[in-house]
């Protein structure tokens, strides 16, 4: 299973909002959930951090004590960085002109000559994470030119990777989006309230009807004199993750204009045509793994006219981050978290939809499940094409050797998972059915080629990080 990145926001406002940041990250909390943080501002900074789920932690007495008009907000799944107090965000930081706060969505990498310059320069930091690297660049460029904006766009400059931003100072609210747009981040507004998020279902949540996307290199700052724009980097290419649309960005979103339940449902209808032209496929029903796929499997039915039924039914209170001794253990855990419904599965022919496979091994505990449970035959079919390379721009993936695609062909992955059959998405496919341009979309973990050459483990830079129209990854 791949996790997610994480989950940010931030509110300019006239009354206190730790309230909505509270609910905005409950509702992103599907990008994080081993951290939660809120830091606000009424002359002083007030933050209340720590591990965990978003309404485990914040209490009302928490919330109480988050006094302030203007604050940002952060859910954590670490990409960079243990899994630790000292990791969770926001981050704030004092320097002799004030004080900073910032919360960050990504990955950069190049955090770590980043972090060695800095601590040659005499920097300590409190963190492993690249997140503070930021903070600390951008405040060294403050304290020089006193122009927050301007040092910002020079430390944009300097990151390599992927990186949305919301960051406090003591009057003013600021989002930032890295120059390939990479991660989402989007912003709305209502009467004199503005709301800075990782994906569109926060301004759903608080009843925010006029948004639009952060543009990538775009920075955005909101204060008393209202919202100004800045585009220090402009490129001709995007790279979009793809994985927002096929698997992390809740279904309900919109993201860069797209919805991303109508991206999932196109990719089933297009499984569906294809497997209409078989001859030999006969079946009894489809069904999803629970909860992302069901999108999927919903437009595989719409296509083929095949029913839509559950197979599995998932234990909700189930965590997703079962760390577990030995393979009887991992087994049950698997049954615990999905349980077949024997009734409809017993003697039945099924397409089960998932949104990737990463290393099989759930993939095949699963197929097993279902057969063990009675099922005659069971047709995998995958959300999104074969996953061959790590990533280094914001997604928890295996090393290259652990992920099953890298290493095996596609029928020897059937054999593999017990699949009856198994079809991927064709990256082709995958383009047309989220509606961007190929160029548009950051397809590394499919193709090995990335916006930022990532080469056995190690982060090396392209020549010319803004410019990519010449790279090629075999070389």
């Amino acid at each position: 299973m791949l996790k997610e990145e994480c989950g940010v926001v931030g509110i300019y406002s006239n009354k206190d909002v730790s309230s909505s940041i509270f609910y905005g990250l409950f509702s992103l909390q599907h990008r994080g959930q081993e951290s939660c943080g809120i830091t606000t501002f009424d002359g002083y900074f007030h933050t209340e951090k720590g591990m965990g789920l978003v309404p485990e932690f914040f209490d009302l007495k928490k919330l109480e004590a988050l006094n302030g008009k203007i604050g940002i907000g952060h859910v954590r799944y670490s990409t960079t960085g243990d899994s630790k107090i000292e990791n969770a965000q926001p981050f704030v930081v004092t320097h002799s002109k004030g004080t900073l706060a910032i919360a960050h969505n990504g990955n950069l990498v190049n955090s770590d000559d980043l972090r060695k310059k800095l601590e040659a320069d005499g920097q300590a930091f409190v963190s492993t994470t690249d997140t503070e690297v930021i903070a600390h660049l951008i405040v060294r460029e403050f304290v020089k030119t006193d122009n927050i904006t301007d040092s910002i766009a020079e430390v944009m400059k300097r990151l390599k990777g992927s990186y949305s931003l919301v960051i406090l100072t003591e009057n003013e609210l600021i989002a930032v989006r890295d120059p390939l747009g990479i991660r989402p981040l989007t912003i709305g507004n209502f009467d004199s309230t503005y709301i800075i998020a990782s994906e569109s279902v926060v301004f759903d949540v608080l009843n925010v009807n006029s948004y639009r996307d952060v543009k990538p290199g775009e920075i955005i700052t909101i204060n008393e004199d209202g919202l100004k724009s800045f585009r220090p980097i402009k490129r001709n290419r995007k790279a979009y993750c793809m994985f927002e649309y096929v698997y992390f960005s809740r279904p309900d979103s919109v993201l860069n204009g797209i919805s991303v339940y109508n991206v999932r449902e196109e990719i089933g209808r297009i499984h569906g045509k294809l497997d209409d032209m078989k001859a030999d496929m006969e079946v009894d029903f489809v069904s999803p793994i629970p909860d992302s796929a069901i999108p999927f499997a919903l437009g595989y039915s719409k296509q083929t006219g095949v029913p839509y039924k559950e197979s599995l039914i998932r234990n909700r209170y189930v965590g997703r981050t079962f760390i577990l001794p030995d393979q009887e253990a991992r087994e049950l855990a698997v049954r615990l978290k999905l349980n077949p419904m024997l009734s409809e599965v017993a003697g039945r022919r099924i397409v089960l939809f998932d949104d990737s496979i990463v290393r099989g091994t759930t993939s095949g505990r699963i197929i097993r499940i279902l057969k063990e449970a009675g099922a005659k035959e069971v047709h995998m079919r995958v959300g999104c094409p074969p996953i061959k390379s790590l990533c280094k721009l914001g997604i928890d993936m295996p090393t290259d050797k652990e992920l099953i695609a890298s290493e095996k062909s596609i029928e020897e992955i059937r054999e593999s998972i017990g699949a009856d059959s198994l079809r991927y998405l064709q990256i082709e496919d995958l383009v047309k059915a989220i509606g961007l341009k190929k160029d548009e979309l950051c397809l590394g973990c499919l193709t090995s080629k990335y916006p930022v050459k990532i080469s056995k483990h190690e982060q090396v830079l392209l020549p010319s990080f803004y410019d990519t129209s010449t790279y090629d990854s075999s070389t």
